[in-house]
Formats: structure tokens, sequence, C-alpha cells
């Protein structure tokens, strides 16, 4: 049983995270646990599940190993703005197509909407986790036994169904998500993190370009309560097609894993 563990490591927890969080968004729709509970619980029943796998089967050394890219962030600074930047550019991009589609003023599209403290503290905690688990664990892990651009796309897929059942209840998500935009973001997403991470060897770099990604949405109306569906399945359409793009110049194959070696 150890050794069947230690050989599907990255697949138990891929299958066992979306499920947990099912098995914790079912109680949360009974009323077992509610609000802030149930909002930030799930993440941190994630990042738990991940250190317990990685505990036992690697040990201090493997979790340490886990979160050595959070450590690295004497890198150059043109990535942090590229970082901060990439997802609200996107989000713009959107807004200005819907704009000359529809016939209408882009700057009346162009609206900011900058959320408060706390909305944006618990964001930046979301993304850590997310860095943690899905980047420096997953992507990294699973490019050991395959191409880089293909472990992105099986984690995207891994990411999005675990924000399935938040979705289907509709909450502690943004509203009204519709799915296949909310995979292909995902995809796009975990695309994006690992040339970034290819490129940087950064855990920071990659948190930074999550939480941007987040804040995006909210920042500018492109969730589709402030936008509607289609500007949200327009952006993360051109948010994958982008990550293509950059996966295709900028290939982190050979890359991913030099971490080990820093």
């Amino acid at each position: 049983m150890v050794d069947f563990i230690k050989k599907y490591e990255i697949w138990i927890f891929l299958v066992l995270a979306p499920v947990i969080n099912t098995i914790i968004t079912y109680a949360n729709s009974k009323g077992i646990i509610t609000g802030f509970v149930y909002t930030h619980g799930r993440f941190y029943a994630l990042l738990f599940l991940l250190i317990c796998i990685v505990k036992f089967t690697k040990g201090n050394e493997g979790l340490k190993d886990v979160f050595r890219p959070m450590l690295k962030w004497k890198i150059n600074p043109k990535w942090y703005i590229f970082s901060l930047l990439f997802s609200l550019t996107i989000a713009a991009f959107t807004l200005f197509l819907k704009a000359s589609y529809n016939g209408d003023d882009y700057f009346s599209l162009l609206k900011f909407n900058i959320p408060n403290f706390r909305t944006s503290f618990f964001l930046l905690t979301w993304a850590f986790m997310g860095e943690v688990v899905w980047v420096s664990y997953s992507i990294r892990t699973l490019s050991k036994t395959m191409n880089p651009f293909y472990a992105s796309q099986v984690i995207g897929f891994f990411w999005a169904l675990w924000w399935v059942p938040s979705v289907y209840i509709n909450t502690g998500v943004i509203l009204d998500l519709p799915l296949w935009p909310l995979f292909l973001n995902m995809m796009g997403a975990a695309g994006m993190c690992t040339v970034i991470y290819g490129k940087t060897k950064s855990g920071i770099c990659v948190w930074i370009l999550q939480y941007m990604l987040n804040m995006s949405i909210i920042i500018l109306p492109i969730s589709p309560t402030l936008g509607g569906i289609p500007t949200y399945a327009a952006f993360a359409t051109l948010y994958f097609l982008v990550m293509l793009g950059f996966m295709y110049f900028m290939n982190p194959a050979k890359k991913i894993n030099i971490v080990e070696k820093v």
C-alpha cells in the first residue's frame, strides 16, 4: 500500500482534492458548516491534504521542497511587472473587443472597481495556497513524467474540477460562473503559471500572477455578474489563446525542474 501511494502520489492527490471539496461543499449545503468556515476552510483542507500526502511519501524534505520556490525572489523585475499586469491587460483588451463588437464607447466599459482590503487579502491568501498546491507541487511533480504543457493542462483540468462543487451551489465563488469558460480559464492559468515558473523558478512571481488573475476579474467588469457571461467567456478564451502563444514561444520544457538544483 505504501509503495502504491508513493508511485501514484500525484494522481491520488488530484483525485482526492475535488472529492474532499465536494464533501465540504455538501456539508455547507446541509448547514453543517457555513460562512467563513466554508469559504476559507476548503482552501486550508486542500493544503492540509497536500501536506499529509507529501509528509507520508517524502517526509520533511519533501515538504521543504514544495515550499522552496517561495524563497526565490531575486529575479529580473520585469517578471514582477509582467505578473502584475498580464491579466489586467487581457481583461482590458477583452473589454476593447466587446466595445468594438457592440459599438460601445470603450472608456465607458473601462470602469475600475478596487476591492476592499479584506477581499484583497483573502484573494492573496487563496492565491498563495493555489501556488503551493497547483504549481509548486502538482505541475512540478507531473512535469517529471510528461511535457510541461501537457502537465499544466492536466493540472488546470483538476484545478477547475476542484471549483465545480462551489460553482454548483454558487457559494464562495464569483457568482454565476459558466463551467466551460471556467475550465478554459483554469487551464489557461495553469499554462501561464508553468511558463512563468519555467522562466523564473520563483513561486512568488507565480503567486502574484494568480492573485492578479482573480483581481482582474473583479477590478474590471469581466465577471458574469458585472460584465455578463459572454464577456467572461471571451476573457477566458482570450487568456487561454494567449497562453498557448507564450507556451509556444517560451517553451518551459526541460526548465521546470531546474529548481531542484538550486
